[in-house]
């Protein structure tokens, strides 16, 4: 296990609190990538220093340390240029690593499909291609271990050609599995869809497993999976909803990486809602909001429907959960249900909320159908809300709510006459 000093250097303009808390992630980082925390070194500062981030004194303090702790490894919090890498690791004498390149590390360990591991391997080529220098002397000293996982054993051993022609490749393979996502997609035209988005470890696998029943992967700890996930969930009264899981999102996510995982987060383009889950017992959750609402807008999602659902309730006290509550109606329109992944009783709400999406996306028309057209009648019943039923003769007349492109197909058949349009969904 990798021995690793932290560096926090956060501007002095953050407030202490929040610096505090990247510190405590950093140490979850590292716990999840597998190394231990033996020191932390802080400086608070003005700007980074051009050469070695931190100042030339921490530096020699920050070499002391490690020496002092027996450490393999110095993590900072702030992602360093090559060259403030290679500076560090000169005058400190041991491998130097920023919080992008741990995240990437974690993300090689984690990834399980074959469409996770080709944009992790995109991301950490990418981002290493810069810093191959550097990397070829970690190769050379040891090999496996913190930030030198996946990828790293076997493409930078390469020349900046070959990493070249593999990039190239993976974009190629991932633009193939985009198009079959985009036929995946159109496939599902006329459900209703949900993409759950959210800060890591916020509970949106936990929610998708209780809302579906489905067995799927949940642990406490930072990206327990990146594979999306898309289950049926039904909504009652005949309503079903396709959820899809998704990648979890973290301050200071690397660029590299939320460009490989664009193909997989187009699932939230074409959504329609997004459900927004927050851990509403995490003190910092204003700050997981606000990060996970950056992200989607450096996506192009800032404009998408959204609904607010803050999880883990049940470690609030009902006082601290009606004053959450009350706060977020008084100062954000989006509409917010407060629940608990683990209580079941507690989901009824996002269900309705569901729902209520759902019928405001749907057509109220009254038809005559033909009585002996049996498969109409199924699909309408199937596909449909069916209000009202009359039968006069050989003609059957139903008042139907129905999903507007289905509404449109059945207006074309020969045996479906419109007899009245209620007028807007509702």
């Amino acid at each position: 296990m990798d021995r690793a000093v932290l560096v926090g250097a956060p501007l002095k303009t953050l407030d202490e609190g929040i610096a505090r808390e990247h510190l405590e992630e950093l140490t979850r980082l590292t716990d999840t990538a597998g190394g231990q925390v033996v020191d932390v070194v802080r400086q608070r500062i003005e700007t980074p220093h051009s050469r070695f981030y931190i100042g030339k004194g921490k530096v020699d303090e920050l070499r002391d340390c490690v020496s002092a702790a027996d450490a393999d490894l110095v993590i900072f919090d702030d992602e360093l240029t090559p060259a403030q890498g290679k500076a560090l690791e000169d005058r400190i004498g041991v491998r130097v690593l920023d919080r992008a390149e741990l995240i990437l590390d974690i993300f090689a360990t984690r990834a399980r499909s074959g469409e996770a591991k080709m944009q992790v391997e995109l991301a950490q080529l990418q981002y290493l291609l810069p810093r191959l220098k550097r990397m070829w002397t970690h190769l050379s000293r040891i090999r496996g271990g913190v930030g030198l996982r996946g990828p790293g054993e076997t493409q930078l051993e390469s020349d900046r050609r070959l990493i070249g022609r593999r990039i190239a490749d993976l974009r190629k393979k991932l633009e193939t599995v985009t198009h079959g996502r985009t036929i995946q997609r159109q496939s599902r035209e006329g459900q209703f869809r949900v993409v759950l988005v959210g800060y890591t470890n916020a509970g949106k696998s936990s929610l998708l497993r209780a809302l579906s029943g489905a067995d799927l992967l949940v642990e406490d700890r930072l990206f327990a999976t990146l594979d999306s996930a898309t289950r049926a969930v039904d909504l009652g009264e005949r309503f079903e909803a396709l959820v899809t899981d998704t990648v979890g999102f973290i301050r200071k996510l690397p660029h590299h990486l939320v460009a490989s995982f664009r193909s997989t987060l187009e699932e939230a383009r074409e959504a329609d809602v997004l459900a927004h889950i927050i851990d509403a017992s995490h003190p910092g959750w204003e700050e997981q909001k606000r990060v996970v609402e950056d992200v989607l807008v450096d996506l192009d999602l800032g404009d998408r429907p959204q609904i607010l659902v803050f999880n883990k309730v049940d470690r609030l006290t009902h006082a601290e959960e009606e004053a959450l509550s009350r706060r977020i109606r008084a100062f954000d329109a989006t509409p917010a249900v407060f629940l608990s992944a683990l209580r079941p009783e507690t989901l009824e709400p996002l269900r309705a909320l569901f729902k209520a999406r759902i019928r405001g996306g749907l057509r109220h028309l009254s038809v005559r159908v033909e009585a002996h057209d049996g498969k109409t009648l199924a699909m309408l019943y199937r596909e449909g809300e069916v209000l009202s039923q009359t039968q006069d003769g050989n003609v059957i007349e139903l008042e139907v709510r129905l999903p507007l492109p289905l509404a449109g197909r059945l207006l074309q058949q020969p045996s479906v006459e419109l007899a009245r349009d209620h007028g807007s969904p509702t």
